[in-house]
């Protein structure tokens, strides 16, 4: 039976917790963007897959439910969590209070830094309000990048936003852009390790202040779905320590 919208969830999450046989066992759906290899992206015979949907799917494996994924859009995606198109969210969201206000997080999944990529003849430098100065940036649009690209060096800087990682690299390739932020594994598949063009990463990983980058990456659920996040940390917790969540970060990152 689906899970329409987690009606009766304390006694839900609570059994599955206890592991009760005699839980009534149901589907929750998960509301995803992409495409953002290696987290979440599809096959070129368009299966869902990354980081999040194989740790995501192990989870509700363990939990003994199924993830039915539904893709949403990033600008729209905390909304369609509380208009209940989806129960939760497992697609790199970043854990800080801003989102806190709006959502209730399960524990940090997986801490990834943000970077600065360019072409690979940039001279631009470490980034700074100097060397940035003038030149033309991406991010996407709504996240936390954005909010620290813009803060600190949107005075100096002509900051381009975009809704997509893809549309990104599609700039850069045509000589729009400078140079992009992102999270360090998406920059890192979609343009080091692509065959996009020639990008190299400038600077150092960036993983403060915590004002901006937060605690990592949780998965997102409304208010009220207390045991249902409960549910998800105690499966995260038996993978991390059965060896199920070493083995899916290592498909996906190697030695990262």
């Amino acid at each position: 039976m689906k899970l329409q919208h987690i009606l009766g969830v304390g006694v839900l999450g609570a059994a599955l917790v206890a592991g009760s046989a005699n839980a009534e066992v149901r589907d929750i759906r998960i509301g995803v963007d992409v495409p953002y290899e290696p987290m979440e992206y599809r096959t070129p015979d368009g299966e869902l897959t990354g980081f999040d949907i194989d740790l995501g799917d192990a989870m509700c494996a363990e939990i003994g439910i199924q993830c039915e994924w539904v893709v949403q859009g990033w600008d729209g995606i905390i909304p369609g969590l509380q208009a209940r198109k989806y129960d939760a969210i497992m697609s790199s969201m970043t854990i800080n209070e801003q989102r806190r206000e709006q959502v209730l997080f399960s524990d940090p999944y997986i801490t990834p830094p943000s970077a600065w990529f360019a072409p690979a003849d940039s001279e631009i430098g470490t980034p700074s309000e100097e060397t940035l100065e003038g030149l033309t940036v991406g991010v996407q649009r709504g996240t936390l990048q954005d909010n620290y690209v813009t803060d600190l060096y949107g005075d100096v800087a002509d900051v381009n936003r975009y809704a997509t990682a893809d549309d990104m690299v599609l700039d850069m390739d045509s000589g729009r852009l400078d140079a992009v932020f992102l999270d360090f594994p998406i920059g890192k598949s979609t343009l080091l390790d692509s065959d996009a063009g020639d990008y190299m990463l400038i600077g150092e990983r960036i993983t403060e202040p915590k004002e901006y980058f937060g605690e990592g990456f949780g998965i997102a659920f409304r208010q009220r779905d207390q045991e249902l996040a409960e549910a998800f940390n105690a499966a995260l917790a038996t993978l991390q320590e059965n060896g199920t969540y070493d083995e899916i970060h290592e498909r996906y990152f190697g030695g990262e």
